[in-house]
């Protein structure tokens, strides 16, 4: 869930379904960033794209080590930042959003110089010849107060809380506006550290700090305690995250495709048993995703779920959970099925980022709906695995209502801007769609295996999704991703029954060429059009008394006299 407008927390209290649905549709409105080309800024321009201070090196560890002081809401900590130079260069930019700042630089034991541009971006002026193929480290020290979160995590930062018991209560969250928002990194989505992450966190002593990957160890300084986290596995900047509170811990191993998995819960202590009986639905998400993805993909860095005050991230094994112990969205159905109250919201869609997102990743926030629409189908892929087919369709189906069609869901490259809110759940109708066409339910979980085997840990491109499902289909998808990603048009077909035994149809509102077959139910059964642009006619179909379109397929369509 995330980037500038995580649509996925559409945090709305509904008080009944009219309700909420109005104020579902204007949160999402209004949580997001239309930005005209030409209102981008120098610093939209310096997030988003890869420059020539960017380009030249490659990160492959962060070791990052923070201490939190609650009653000042600052931080202070260094990150150690390993990486290979891919071409000589002599000037590497670091980001950390003010009011966050680098204290100093060094590498080698050397004080580094630097400049910093539009507040965020540091310039760092190397002394040492960089070699093509060398591998390097710089040490940044840093310290702050860094942007508070009002409402995470939509508008992203530090959320500093108290739980029931006055105890502090803390985490990040930071998908939008950017890991850099905390801590000092390459803040770009195509460099992801290969060997993971190193990240200790100190606390005062009466709290305990969780972040990502495996606790190798627990230090007591007396007056503070460091909890030494490890993740060894290829990790998103977004996806790094601290959390402190009164936690206790429970879990169990979970027997999955690749062997055993170990499965941790941390949650405050004042509801251990609240979830304890929630979190039963963890294996029953584990068993759904394994069967419809592959095996979970970081078996060596476990999975997670960590209590946060605030609704919800996918953050990579350390998957955060505020959704209050129920099941729906905050307790409301998104799809006003009813389906969407078997399960709990959070736990679903955001452990289903553990494949889309966390290993499969966008290079550019404009493809964010690799990351977004994948998930949001996955919700009703664990209905289906877990209840129905039938459930998963009138689950994803319920959640056109949610879909705005304001602007196409795929941003612009090269700068901090992505598409639509509409990425999740027009992403996750176009995908229940592409199902209807492949026509072979086994042969469409092999492709969406396939594409979690074939792209694991990987950092790709919409490009490079699109033409994996139309070869792997057997369908030129050409014109569908062009129409569904690229316009706001929703294909509509116009019919007309001309005598009692023939029918005529076309599209109106596509892209030029686009063809998709649709399914008709003529007098109950099903029957394939095969509409385009140009009217054509169905003859001898018998005495049409009853002709409605398959609603399975995400289209418009209407009867024209």
């Amino acid at each position: 869930m995330k980037k500038i407008n995580p649509l996925q927390k559409f945090q709305v209290p509904f008080k009944n379904e009219l309700k909420g649905i109005v104020a579902l549709s204007l949160l999402i409105l209004s949580s997001i960033q239309i930005v005209a080309q030409e209102d981008f800024t120098k610093a939209d321009k310096l997030r988003g794209s890869i420059n020539d201070e960017r380009s030249w090196f490659d990160v492959q560890h962060y070791d990052l080590s923070v201490e939190v002081f609650p009653e000042s809401k600052s931080i202070e900590g260094t990150n150690v930042i390993t990486y290979t130079v891919l071409d000589a260069n002599s000037v590497m930019q670091i980001d950390l959003q003010a009011p966050m700042k680098v204290d100093k630089i060094t590498q080698n034991g050397k004080k580094l110089k630097y400049k910093i541009k539009e507040d965020n971006f540091y310039f760092v002026k190397l002394k040492e010849k960089q070699q093509k193929g060398a591998e390097n480290q710089i040490t940044v020290t840093f310290s702050g107060t860094p942007i508070e979160a009002a409402n995470a995590p939509w508008d992203g930062g530090l959320t500093w809380k108290k739980d029931e018991n006055g105890t502090d209560f803390i985490a990040s969250a930071n998908q939008g506006i950017g890991a850099s928002v905390w801590w000092p990194c390459k803040d770009h989505p195509s460099d992801e550290p290969d060997t993971g992450v190193n990240l200790a966190i100190t606390t005062p002593a009466n709290l305990m700090g969780v972040g990502n990957g495996r606790l190798i160890s627990e230090v007591d300084n007396e007056d503070t305690k460091t909890y030494n986290w490890q993740v060894t596995q290829p990790i998103n900047n977004y996806g790094v995250n601290v959390n402190v509170g009164d936690y206790v811990h429970f879990g169990y191993k979970h027997e999955g495709l690749n062997g055993m998995l170990d499965v941790d819960y941390y949650v405050l202590s004042s509801n251990l048993e609240k979830a304890k009986e929630q979190f039963k639905q963890v294996p029953m998400m584990l068993n759904a995703f394994e069967y419809w993805f592959g095996p979970y993909p970081f078996y060596e860095d476990s999975f997670k779920l960590v209590e946060a005050p605030y609704l919800g991230m996918e953050h990579q094994s350390s998957v955060t959970y505020g959704n209050g112990y129920q099941n729906g969205y905050l307790g409301n159905d998104l799809s006003g099925s009813g389906w969407g109250l078997r399960f709990d919201f959070i736990i679903i869609h955001e452990a289903g980022h553990e494949w889309f997102a966390n290993s499969i990743t966008n290079s550019d926030i404009a493809d964010m709906w690799i990351h977004e629409g994948f998930t949001a189908y996955s919700e009703n892929l664990y209905l289906d695995y877990n209840f129905s087919k039938e459930a998963a369709s009138e689950y994803v189906i319920g959640t056109r209502r949610i879909i705005n069609n304001d602007r196409p869901i795929i941003g612009t490259y090269g700068m901090d801007h992505e598409g639509s809110s509409d990425m999740y759940y027009k992403g996750a109708n176009i995908l229940h769609t592409l199902r209807q066409l492949v026509e072979d339910d086994k042969k469409w979980r092999d492709i969406l295996r396939g594409l979690n085997k074939d792209f694991y840990h990987q950092i790709v491109t919409s490009k490079q999704v699109e033409e994996y499902l139309s070869e792997q289909s057997g369908i030129d998808l050409t014109q569908f991703w062009e129409q569904y990603l690229r316009t706001t048009m929703i294909p509509k077909l116009e019919y007309k029954q001309t005598s009692f035994n023939e029918i005529k149809f076309r599209y109106v509102d596509i892209v030029d060429a686009f063809d998709m077959p649709v399914i008709a139910v003529i007098n109950g059964k099903d029957q394939w059009l095969q509409p385009n642009a140009e009217w054509k006619s169905y003859e001898n179909m018998g005495d049409i008394k009853s002709l409605e379109i398959k609603a399975d397929f995400y289209i418009n369509s209407e009867k024209i006299e």
